[in-house]
């Protein structure tokens, strides 16, 4: 290997942002020392059209393990996200087309690219799962799944809950696990990274490499970007974070955040160290106004991802309209006729349904020129100069007649 892996270094490889190491970090920490190059992968299903900050967090250390110079995978699962992975999810997941999944996973090597090398020296390097999940024959499952009980599927709380709730669990939910299994025998690695959410599958995959390959595969989980009551950013908050936002919705979605999540955004989501990770904590125990570490933290990500003028102009940005309650001088702008708020929302792009405008509208998050709107029903009423449609905190348009 090319670079000279410390105690000090190694150490903090297997720590910072981990939630657990299988079969142990010290076991890990053995076989690094040896300072010979091992395999990790992260496999990610591409349901969406854009990585989010939770990938990042594992990108993050899979980029150190690169920069070590061990051998990353990163393994799009363009067959596994057709079928659905249940983590987490009260009801089976609405099932995508290979059309689907293939669209959403054009630009996630370019996105992966803020992390890892894909060129040069030690180059990453991209898989999808479909070259060997799609050519199993039926006996080819049959076989897999002799390795697995019904009983040990069935350890999983969100199936044993919904069992008991009286909802369905199909079996194509429980094959997931096996499939992500698979993953792992057949790129005969040496180690898989993802969240602390993914710990059943990878262990999955743990116990099938010893079965079929008799190799210990190690496990790294990371840990989740939460609050301290637990609570995770996401979709249903509206302030999770993908690759693809401007720099000025991930610092507003970053202030947004709890204070409770500050600490673990910059251990998760920065590099700064973590000696000064230490010193910010201890700022905040003797008074330091958390909107000014979390104004901090917010600069640190939208930076990485961008640049730092282009973090200092969101923050400003988001200051002017926010802390001096004024609306953007430059936001975009849409012709509407005699249309109703619910469908406005929808021709300005801030709402994907009609249902999803509603309940905005009855959460309380749209105004019209600063006014709560209350009722979907409500008119558009046109003005010369136009009338700003607003939804949250942060998504403004104007709107203007089309006549």
């Amino acid at each position: 290997m090319s670079h000279i892996n410390t105690q000090e270094t190694l150490l903090e490889l297997v720590t910072r942002g981990v939630e657990s190491v299988y079969p142990s970090k010290d076991a890990l920490l053995e076989r690094l020392s040896l300072n010979e190059p091992t395999s990790w992968y992260l496999g990610i299903d591409p349901t969406g059209p854009s990585i989010h900050v939770g990938h990042s967090i594992v990108l993050k250390k899979l980029r150190d393990f690169q920069r070590l110079g061990h051998k990353i995978i990163l393994l799009i699962g363009d067959f596994t996200a057709m079928i659905g992975d249940p983590t987490d999810k009260s009801a089976a997941r609405k099932r995508l087309t290979r059309e689907e999944v293939l669209q959403n996973a054009k630009s996630y090597k370019e996105q992966a690219s803020l992390f890892l090398k894909f060129d040069g020296e030690n180059p990453a390097e991209i898989r999808y799962n479909s070259e060997w999940l799609a050519t199993m024959s039926f006996a080819d499952v049959v076989e897999l799944s002799s390795h697995f009980t019904v009983q040990r599927l069935l350890e999983r709380d969100m199936f044993d809950k919904r069992v008991k709730e009286g909802k369905p669990v199909y079996l194509h939910e429980f094959l997931y696990p096996l499939m992500q299994a698979y993953d792992s025998v057949a790129l005969d690695i040496d180690g898989e990274m993802g969240g602390n959410d993914q710990t059943y599958n990878m262990l999955a995959g743990r116990t099938l490499m010893k079965e079929l390959k008799q190799k210990n595969k190690f496990v790294i989980t990371t840990k989740l970007l939460a609050d301290q009551t637990g609570k995770k950013m996401g979709k249903s908050e509206g302030n999770m974070i993908t690759l693809q936002d401007s720099p000025s919705e991930m610092y507003g979605k970053i202030m947004s955040w709890t204070d409770g999540m500050i600490l673990s955004g910059f251990e998760l989501l920065t590099d700064v160290s973590s000696k000064e990770i230490q010193n910010i904590q201890q700022e905040l125990e003797n008074g330091l106004n958390p909107r000014d570490a979390k104004d901090r933290l917010a600069q640190e990500v939208v930076a990485f991802y961008y640049n730092a003028e282009a973090a200092k102009e969101a923050a400003v940005d988001f200051k002017a309209i926010f802390q001096a309650k004024e609306t953007p001088e430059e936001m975009k702008s849409f012709k509407v006729g005699e249309v109703n708020v619910v469908d406005a929302l929808l021709i300005a792009g801030l709402a994907p349904s009609k249902g999803e405008a509603r309940r905005l509208i009855d959460g309380g998050g749209v105004r019209i020129d600063g006014e709560v709107i209350k009722d979907g029903q409500t008119m558009i009423e046109h003005k010369k100069d136009g009338i700003v449609l607003q939804k949250g905190k942060r998504h403004f348009v104007r709107l203007f007649s089309d006549v």
